[in-house]
């Protein structure tokens, strides 16, 4: 079985300004770069679990998120890095749908998809649905981003750069 890095999208691998869909807008907090290496450097996967209801609420189209996808997957390949998936909720929450966070079905995917080990595998996200999913499904390794009141997380960084010192120093 494999380890993964399960990364939410928003506020994590990019900034979030609400509903980001465009390419020109889309703006990747740097430290993500080095957090991606030393994770794959260390032979886990790194799949990333994000909440789309933008698409569900018809602010942007589905065609509109895999295009940006696709670009952001290019900006980590030019730097020697992989993302093997991206694992992605359309829905909106009036929707009660059973993949959005902190329901499990993406995470369930990738296992599936990957024979994920979910208990040495780490989820990093800046809300609580991000810990709480990681919870739901097992994963024992959680980091929590940001100025939000999160809850049971097993480590609490202020910023994603701030989790890259860490990892580093």
């Amino acid at each position: 079985m494999k380890k993964a890095l399960f990364l939410d999208r928003d506020g994590i691998i990019n900034r979030d300004y609400g509903y980001v869909y465009e390419i020109e807008k889309f703006e990747f907090n740097k430290a993500i770069f080095d957090i991606v290496r030393y994770f794959q450097d260390k032979d886990y996967l790194v799949i990333v679990i994000t909440n789309q209801s933008g698409i569900g609420r018809g602010y942007y189209s589905e065609d509109d998120f895999l295009r940006l996808s696709k670009y952001m997957l290019e900006e980590f390949k030019k730097r020697g890095l992989n993302i093997n998936s991206i694992y992605y909720c359309p829905h909106s929450p009036e929707q009660k749908c059973n993949c959005r966070k902190p329901n499990t079905k993406m995470i369930e995917s990738a296992k599936k998809d990957f024979n994920i080990d979910l208990k040495n595998s780490i989820m990093v996200g800046d809300k609580q649905s991000d810990i709480n999913l990681a919870k739901n499904a097992g994963i024992s390794t959680t980091i929590a981003i940001g100025d939000r009141d999160i809850k049971d997380s097993t480590y609490k960084f202020k910023t994603i750069d701030k989790f890259r010192e860490f990892l580093l120093t």
